[in-house]
């Protein structure tokens, strides 16, 4: 009788485990693809620069060495 309750718990939590796995993928993958349609694209034609190569940041990095 013990034997068959631990059997049946080890089962249940295997179950219960491959279930949340699962779900919880599938959450994942349905989410990633809402975050690329709600991208706001816009008009302007200018380039994003987010590095430019200064005197300053040039001191900056040999100091952080």
């Amino acid at each position: 009788m013990q034997q068959s309750r631990r059997d049946f718990v080890k089962k249940s939590a295997l179950v219960t485990a491959g279930v949340a796995t699962v779900a919880t993928s599938s959450v994942m993958a349905s989410s990633s693809s809402e975050d690329e349609s709600d991208l706001i694209k816009g008009s302007s034609r200018k380039k994003e620069v987010l590095y430019r190569k200064t005197a300053t940041w040039e001191e900056y990095y040999k100091q952080a060495k």
